[in-house]
């Protein structure tokens, strides 16, 4: 087993499509979650100014999916498939959200008439909302295990058995995570009135995450206990949940003192930390076998060949650099409060 600087380089590959959903988290994370307050917004100007505040970056923030799809199954083939094939009706409802968003996005200013512009606000909202939750969903069942049998082969038996109790409440916190990172996002570029009832709308969206939150945590430690096995063995691991916890109260903090800025970077590291919480607790696994152990995919019985993966570790390490620094041109090319002229959506 080939290594890098003492990892090898099933675990560095881990490492990297850790680090790039993580990044579209935070990046689609705050355009979905500004999405989701779109019909909060009562007044015509206000749903522009909030569009337009994701205009110029939405579809850039996408790119990150690609990535990490690519890197999975380039990374891990046989994760990928299993994963997509067992997970496939949530996968093909965000699809269809994602494909219905962005329409949304460039349709809505096109006609002038009322029923028109309803009908696309409808779409944004509705689709964002659903794109946040199916994310959370999928995230459940990938903590709580999958029906995996001989060859990896999916065993579940419901049309909708990815909707379980768990999932949906990690569907849940995802939404209102999301809904406070959008809510951040949009007082970075807002002012005035809407600047206000931005504030009032963070202070509920934080609210239903902290109870969200804390009601998935207990349900896990009580009902899903393999997920701490790793912290009870490692007991200086505890540091990451007490990070967590912390940076979740700075968010608050920093809020409440409308220091919206530092907020929404300690936002962006609470949903990395979250992640974080979730890599410790699956490593080295990929999907945890709900019927045997032994059906249990990792990094090492899911990872291309280590040819493979030295090939694709250089690529990032020139590639991952360029990406980085495209995404903050664009943050700084367009970064500010939000002005609307003819151009605008």
């Amino acid at each position: 087993m080939e290594t890098l600087l003492g990892l090898d380089y099933p675990t560095w590959w881990f490492l990297v499509v850790g680090a790039l959903f993580s990044g579209y988290a935070i990046l689609d994370g705050f355009d979905f979650g500004a999405g989701a307050w779109h019909l909060f917004l009562k007044k015509e100007q206000s749903r522009r100014i909030a569009l337009n505040a994701v205009g110029p970056v939405w579809d850039g923030n996408e790119v990150w999916l690609v990535i990490g799809g690519g890197a999975l199954f380039a990374g891990f083939p046989v994760m990928y498939a299993t994963f997509f094939s067992s997970l496939y009706i949530p996968f093909m409802l965000f699809l269809v959200f994602i494909i219905f968003r962005a329409i949304a996005i460039e349709f809505r200013g096109k006609e002038e008439m009322l029923w028109w512009k309803k009908l696309w606000d409808t779409c944004y909202c509705i689709s964002s909302i659903m794109l946040a939750f199916l994310l959370g969903v999928v995230l459940g069942n990938v903590l709580q295990g999958l029906a995996l049998g001989p060859e990896y082969q999916y065993q579940g038996s419901g049309f909708f058995e990815f909707l379980n109790p768990y999932a949906l409440m990690t569907g849940a916190t995802t939404l209102t995570l999301f809904m406070s990172h959008g809510a951040i996002y949009l007082l970075l570029k807002t002012e005035g009135r809407l600047f206000a009832k931005l504030t009032l709308l963070l202070k509920r969206a934080m609210i239903a995450f902290m109870v969200s939150f804390g009601i998935t945590t207990l349900y896990t430690l009580l009902y899903i206990p393999h997920l701490s096995d790793d912290f009870k063995n490692t007991p200086a691991l505890f540091v990451l949940p007490l990070l967590t916890f912390l940076s979740i109260a700075n968010v608050t903090r920093l809020a409440n003192k409308k220091r919206f800025k530092l907020a929404f970077l300690f936002s962006a590291l609470t949903i990395s930390l979250l992640l974080s919480l979730v890599a410790v607790e699956l490593y080295p696994t990929l999907l945890i076998s709900t019927i045997d152990p032994m059906y249990n995919i990792d990094i090492y019985n899911a990872a291309a060949s280590q040819k493979s993966l030295g090939i694709m570790l250089t690529i990032t390490a020139i590639g991952g650099p360029l990406v980085l620094g495209y995404t903050y041109f664009v943050y700084r090319t367009f970064w500010g409060k939000v002005t609307l002229d003819e151009t605008s959506y």
